[in-house]
């Protein structure tokens, strides 16, 4: 994987695929599964994964975070890009970091965390975490006003955060007053749409962001690649169309829950299996709605090949 420190050609680069943690049956991180799932989405032409509340990486032991970190490590091509998550409690991150020193990670992200925190108390630390780490991180926004833009300046400024994943869900992403302010605050190329691809457009078009993150993408990463370039060369009709073509995976990840689902069709799609999800998430049962997620996954399969004609 690569191991270079990000620069602002790295971000932009790829769309950032935010995979699941495959598991055997027995509920044990499966190498050969997260591996051809890391070369399916790489086949695809996407170069950047990160591990976060797709892989679960909320409810990690310390002894799985070591095992996970060393799996998407191997699993990697030798150009890939790949980003852990670590957190969200701030004893849990400096644990995790003080693994992650002996590893080749250029980054990891913090993963969000909205209770018994203040702006200026998460502030304070990320810096510790950064310290005791010795990599800058990217930080992920998910929350509204969880962090106060002059304290996110101050952390870019002092050159604390690799990048930014803006994930902020607003009825309507045109008019987002936080977003327009951090972009004004900082350089908006280092801030990723973190919604998947359904905002991607608006967030970059109108907001100038760097890039963007995708969950879908992982099934169809052809189709995220295409929409980044279609962005890129400002030919939005073909970016809607290809933005329209997600929804149907889309829409039953909104209403059944987004981790759940991916993991369910990226096992449909026949990528690879799986297994079960950790505990505190509850799996998709077998029956009608595997017939809608698998029927989704087709839907994205035939346009992706479309795409190739």
């Amino acid at each position: 994987m690569q191991t270079t420190p990000l620069a602002l050609e790295t971000l932009a680069r790829s769309v950032w695929a935010v995979p699941p943690l495959a598991r055997t049956s027995d509920g044990t991180i499966d190498p050969a599964a997260n591996a051809a799932i890391a070369g399916h989405i790489e086949a695809g032409g996407l170069s950047t994964l990160l591990y976060g509340g797709n892989a679960v990486f909320y409810h990690l032991s310390l002894r799985e975070f070591e095992t996970a970190c060393r799996v998407i490590a191997d699993a990697a091509a030798s150009e890939t890009l790949v980003i852990p998550a670590i957190g969200p409690a701030y004893g849990t991150m400096l644990d995790q970091v003080a693994e992650l020193r002996d590893m080749p990670f250029p980054t990891a992200m913090v993963l969000p965390q909205r209770d018994v925190v203040s702006s200026a108390g998460l502030a304070t630390g990320v810096r510790r975490v950064v310290e005791s780490y010795g990599r800058p991180i990217v930080l992920y926004l998910k929350f509204p006003r969880i962090l106060d833009i002059p304290d996110v300046r101050r952390l870019v400024d002092e050159g604390l955060v690799s990048a930014i994943k803006w994930a902020v869900v607003r009825d309507d992403h045109t008019q987002d007053e936080e977003l327009r302010e951090l972009v004004d605050a900082v350089d908006p190329r280092m801030i990723l749409s973190g919604l998947g691809d359904q905002p991607a457009i608006v967030h970059m078009r109108d907001f100038g962001l760097g890039g963007f993150t995708t969950g879908t993408g992982c099934v169809a990463p052809r189709m995220s690649r295409d929409l980044l370039a279609a962005i890129r060369a400002e030919d939005w009709d073909r970016a809607e169309t290809i933005r329209e073509a997600f929804l149907p995976l889309e829409d039953l990840r909104n209403a059944y829950g987004p981790i759940s689902v991916l993991h369910t069709a990226v096992e449909l799609a026949g990528i690879a299996p799986t297994g079960p999800l950790p505990p505190l998430l509850q799996p998709i049962p077998a029956g009608d709605l595997h017939d809608d997620i698998a029927a989704a996954v087709r839907s994205l399969d035939e346009f992706e090949t479309t795409l190739a004609a």
